[in-house]
């Protein structure tokens, strides 16, 4: 085994790929895992070996932010995901907007795994009359034309998208507008935003459709 705890000094955000950073939910994942087997100890063979990746990268991508470990050594699970919570910011609950509340909006307030893992919606939106005004999961559904105020008021910095997508792009010029900084995109658009502002996109078809390329 390889790479025992010592301490992590991180680097700036601005000097760490995306790419690294996307990978570093998975590790915290596999690592929960790990935790809930029982496991006080793991190494990058064994993290490579549960998500597909080598060992090689997950040292790689974890030396962005310093040095966790000692040759002969193997990583401690609660220290490492310690780490991986610091540095991905998740030692506190986020507050989440939830714009749009069809079918897609209403499962995602009902689910169960947000609060979990560090995130809670705290404000829903639509423009449906008939959904204006009542109550879901403790949470009042309000009128999206007064989605800068509350917002603004509620001092909100994530927002999940999931409207349609011709409205996709004026609802996200509001959001940060607004204040939003981080955008969780279900609308099959291209979103444009600020430098400033991160937007993950997740479109089921096209996942489908790349997919679908392998069964010929």
């Amino acid at each position: 085994m390889a790479e025992a705890h010592t301490t992590a000094k991180q680097r700036p955000l601005k000097s760490v790929p995306d790419i690294v950073i996307s990978r570093l939910p998975l590790y915290l994942r596999a690592l929960t895992l790990l935790e809930n087997e029982g496991k006080l100890i793991t190494s990058s063979q064994e993290l490579g070996e549960r998500l597909g990746v080598s060992s090689a990268q997950i040292r790689k991508d974890l030396s962005h932010f310093g040095e966790f470990g000692k040759q002969g050594t193997g990583y401690h699970i609660a220290y490492l995901k310690k780490q991986l919570m610091d540095i991905l910011n998740l030692n506190q609950m986020w507050p989440v907007a939830l714009v749009g509340f069809g079918d897609l909006g209403h499962a995602l307030v009902h689910y169960a795994g947000f609060p979990a893992k560090g995130f809670e919606i705290r404000a829903v939106f639509d423009n449906d009359p008939a959904k204006i005004g009542r109550k879901v999961n403790n949470l009042v559904i309000k009128d999206s034309r007064n989605l800068e105020a509350v917002i603004e008021e509620q001092g909100l910095k994530i927002a999940i998208l999931a409207v349609p997508f011709q409205v996709a792009q004026e609802v996200t010029d509001r959001l940060v507008k607004a204040g939003i900084k981080a955008i969780l995109n279900y609308a099959p658009i291209t979103l444009n935003v600020p430098p400033d502002v991160k937007v993950q996109s997740i479109d089921p078809v096209a996942h489908l459709q790349q997919m679908t390329y392998y069964l010929k």
